[in-house]
């Protein structure tokens, strides 16, 4: 895979990266068997995946120390380690805030390190920004750890354009982690050019809508009933059926490239430019293999404007998060 810069700092990573979250949480009715994870992370990376994103509340904590696992045995020198902290869960997983005070920053970091079983983290993100601290304190603590060799580089998600600017003045930011898909395409009104004016790369979450792009679900009963994905406001009544129509017509697409419409999906995020690195996650492998196929992808300005006009921004029906979940986000 082609290899890109994430920010001006040095980070680099191949094309396609892995998310981990759906190994440990959200989309399972049962976490994947710690064997099955390792082995399917262990592929990725064999694969030539070397940004793997993980954060101390998947699970909560289980997906840490899994990844950790994963990496012993030599891994560890093949991958960019990405995590996050910020968004708090108890141990039996209920939500208990937002936090970016520099002491928290600290103890955060130190538990994911013993996690992971690892001495620094490459890729350390604020997970979401708390707005009763302020970025530069939070980004001032990051940094101390950048100091103490902790942490290699920085990294924000879900962050609006004035708190990305301010954070920068702060440290260089390598990366920003935000939603970003043929469905999701809202950076590309602000958040975008932002990061392009600072030199800052850009990592896309969920770049197959959580996997509704990939056309594998026809009813919400193709999902588990615990499945988090029940609660997406796109994934309920009227807005499921709007959503499909757009996945037919992304398959449509597809078949004419030879692909599928994952394939497609990420090959239009790739062509986006060549400072984003997606990561996709699954939980098996013919889906994995599926996903870096995309690389392979060639989207021409013909291919690209009918992507554009049968997926535009704002095209999806539904917000991508219920509404409590909206008001951590862009601040």
């Amino acid at each position: 895979m082609q290899q890109r810069k994430l920010g001006t700092q040095g980070l680099t990573a191949n094309a396609i990266g892995f998310g981990c979250m759906g190994l440990s949480d959200f989309y399972l009715t049962s976490a994947a068997s710690d064997s099955a994870g390792i082995a399917l992370i262990r592929q990725a990376i064999d694969y030539g995946v070397t940004l793997l994103d993980t954060a101390d509340m998947y699970g909560p904590f289980k997906n840490e120390i899994l990844v950790g696992k994963a990496l012993a045995d030599g891994y560890r020198g093949k991958v960019m380690l990405a995590t996050k902290f910020g968004i708090m869960r108890g141990e039996s997983g209920e939500r208990l805030g937002v936090n970016g005070r520099p002491e928290y920053v600290r103890s955060a970091c130190e538990a994911s390190l013993k996690r992971l079983g690892v001495d620094c983290i490459d890729l350390y993100y604020q997970h979401r920004v708390d707005p009763k601290t302020p970025i530069e304190d939070t980004v001032g603590a990051m940094a101390q750890l950048v100091r103490e060799g902790k942490v290699r580089y920085l990294g924000l998600s879900e962050a609006g354009p004035e708190t990305i600017r301010r954070a920068h003045q702060v440290h260089p930011i390598s990366a920003l982690q935000t939603e970003y898909s043929l469905w999701s395409r809202d950076p590309e009104d602000a958040v975008l050019p932002t990061v392009r004016e600072l030199g800052i790369g850009f990592v896309p979450y969920s770049p197959l809508g959580r996997g509704f792009l990939a056309g594998r679900f026809k009813t919400i009963d193709d999902l588990a009933p615990d499945d988090w994905r029940r609660h997406s406001p796109r994934f309920q009544g009227d807005n499921f059926a709007k959503n499909l129509a757009l996945v037919a017509r992304i398959t449509r697409i597809a078949a004419e490239k030879s692909c599928t419409p994952s394939q497609l999906a990420l090959a239009w995020l790739l062509a986006q430019g060549p400072d984003l690195v997606p990561i996709p996650g699954t939980t098996n492998t013919q889906r994995l293999e599926e996903n870096l196929g995309a690389t392979n992808v060639d989207l021409g300005p013909d291919d690209l404007q009918r992507i554009d006009e049968v997926a535009p921004l704002g095209v999806a029906a539904g917000t991508r998060y219920p509404e409590a979940s909206l008001r951590e986000l862009n601040n």
